[in-house]
């Protein structure tokens, strides 16, 4: 070994200059119209890798999906996130940035799954997290000896940086509060990628809480959105964190599971601490489907009796709705994700699905079709069988049938996947769902809500070429927190009366209710939190949130 890397270079202390890129997702690259959607979330998986770099490193983050990439920079480095939906305008990218002998490095979900392709564009690619791999390769391009290709098998938070905020433009997003608290899931669904990206180590872990807490002390407004596929994955972890943020004056949301929410106390704890809508993956009205995914945790632990039920091949609805009308009572708004395309699914299943879940009153739905994305146990299924019909990823979307279905046709699948997200979200539609449950406060807040993510469109087109996204995060919290009700999302009728409690470690007194939040929180971190397990440690991937759309 002479000291340098394969492409020539000699080991170096002087800084870095460092380009970080997250492509855009085939669907969000239009001329003509960008949808809301890839403008709610900033690139934080690379905003926490760029904390890893020295204070003289010069960094600069692009998101395609909210600014034009400037291509005409000299960068020494470049560090590429690629989804499946992203993967070829990342290899575009990195062959262009190597032409210009920069060093390239891929990593994410879908190099994660296919390195062997990545690795035709990239001087080294990255499998699986990246908090103890990321270190690992600085230190060896330092000294001149980058590998071509990092695997992760170590999972810990424990002294991972900050994530670099400032590099963040807060006025593109509308959700620049965004976070992760803990990674992965403790459950194995045949569509998913989790398995694969986490293939080597641990695939569910969590943060220290008061770590956790701290990070969230240093946001600015009182929205945030927990990114986590799972927050309420392990309830000692969710019990502790919603322990700590109660009483500090914020607005909410996340994803759960039925599970987690029929857990006795866990749902009472996040609707004290600000929680106000919640994502779930009910994926499918059909037990069969359930089972043949391996999403059995759907079949049972929504009320008594609820295993006994599934064991006899009962269908999961009892328990869906038990789910939601807890979650509605508590003032909680639904959004329910559905795949569509399951082999025990007929051209009937679309209809079904949306009267169904506009008889609950759910606020928003996220439809699918399911897709068979590289590496995961459907894909080895589906190809076993030779029934996937295309391997090219901008098609990857859950928008298009990939794949033969067994109980229609993939054009009956995606004209089906388009009527359902038509049928669910015309006005009709929404007033029928909003007027489903609650109170007049909560018509209103459906209303708006709903209304406001799928009816202004051209709203939110002019605001994300303005660049003024960020504008409507004020109007997003009050219409979270029922138009200034106050007291957390639980209704009145259900709220339990404010209640001071003394907090020794921090000093404090604070109530059940909370103050609004100031635009800026101090700066001393909180440490307020309950004692710090060992297993409370977790682990931030190179890419931001897995879910593609």
């Amino acid at each position: 070994m002479d000291g340098r890397d394969p492409r020539g270079r000699a080991a170096s202390r002087r800084p870095l200059k460092v380009k970080m890129i997250s492509p855009a997702k085939t669907a969000a690259d239009s001329v003509y119209w960008r949808s809301i959607k890839y403008s709610l979330f900033p690139p934080l998986g690379l905003a926490t890798l760029a904390g890893y770099l020295g204070e003289d490193d010069e960094v600069t983050l692009q998101d395609e999906h909210v600014e034009k990439l400037d291509l005409s920079d000299e960068p020494d480095l470049v560090v590429i996130e690629a989804y499946i939906t992203s993967a070829r305008r990342a290899y575009r990218y990195a062959d262009h940035y190597r032409a210009k002998g920069a060093y390239v490095c891929l990593g994410g979900l879908h190099p994660t799954s296919l390195p062997e392709e990545a690795a035709q564009h990239a001087d080294s690619v990255f499998r699986g997290p990246g908090e103890d791999t990321w270190p690992a390769f600085l230190a060896d391009f330092r000294a001149g000896h980058p590998k071509p290709l990092y695997h992760s098998t170590v999972r810990t938070l424990a002294g991972m940086p900050r994530p670099r905020r400032d590099l963040i433009k807060r006025e593109r997003y509308l959700v620049p509060n965004s976070l992760v608290v803990s990674r992965g899931c403790p459950h194995r669904c045949d569509f998913c990628y989790k398995e694969t990206f986490f293939r080597g180590g641990r695939s569910f872990y969590v943060q220290a809480v008061e770590d956790a807490l701290a990070e969230i002390d240093r946001l600015p407004r009182r929205h945030l959105y927990f990114l986590d596929d799972n927050l309420f994955g392990s309830p000692p972890f969710a019990a502790a964190l919603c322990d700590g943020l109660r009483g500090m004056g914020r607005l909410w949301q996340s994803a759960g599971t039925v599970q987690g929410v029929m857990r006795p106390g866990l749902l009472e704890k996040a609707v004290e601490s600000g929680l106000r809508s919640l994502f779930i993956g009910f994926e499918t009205l059909d037990p069969v489907n359930l089972r043949a995914q391996h999403k059995t945790q759907n079949l049972g632990g929504a009320a008594e009796g609820a295993t006994a039920r599934a064991a006899a091949g009962g269908a999961p609805q009892a328990e869906y709705e038990a789910a939601i009308r807890r979650l509605h009572d508590l003032g909680v708004m639904v959004n329910a994700a559905f795949v569509f395309g399951m082999d025990h699914d007929d051209s009937s299943v679309f209809a079904r699905t949306v009267e169904w879940t506009l008889a609950q009153g759910i606020e928003t739905s996220t439809f699918h079709i399911l897709t068979p994305y590289p590496g995961t146990p459907l894909e080895r299924r589906l190809t076993a069988d030779g029934r996937v019909t295309s391997r090219d990823w901008d098609l990857y979307d859950t928008r298009h049938a990939v794949f033969r279905p067994a109980g229609m046709s993939a054009e009956e699948l995606e004209s089906g996947y388009w009527a359902a997200y038509r049928d669910f979200y015309r006005w009709s539609s929404i007033w029928k769902a909003a007027f489903a449950h609650g109170d007049l406060r909560e018509h209103a807040r459906h209303l708006a809500y709903t209304g406001g993510w799928k009816k202004l469109e051209p709203m939110w087109d002019l605001a994300i070429r303005g660049g003024k996204v960020h504008a409507f995060v004020p109007l997003l919290e009050t219409i979270l927190d029922r138009f200034g009700s106050g007291g957390g999302a639980m209704p009145g009728r259900l709220r339990p009366p404010a209640r001071a409690s003394l907090s020794p470690s921090c000093g404090g007194v604070r109530t059940a209710g909370g103050k609004a939040h100031a635009e800026s929180r101090p700066k001393a971190p909180r440490t307020c939190a309950a004692p710090r397990r060992p297993d409370r440690v977790g682990s931030l991937p190179l890419p931001s949130h897995p879910e593609e759309t």
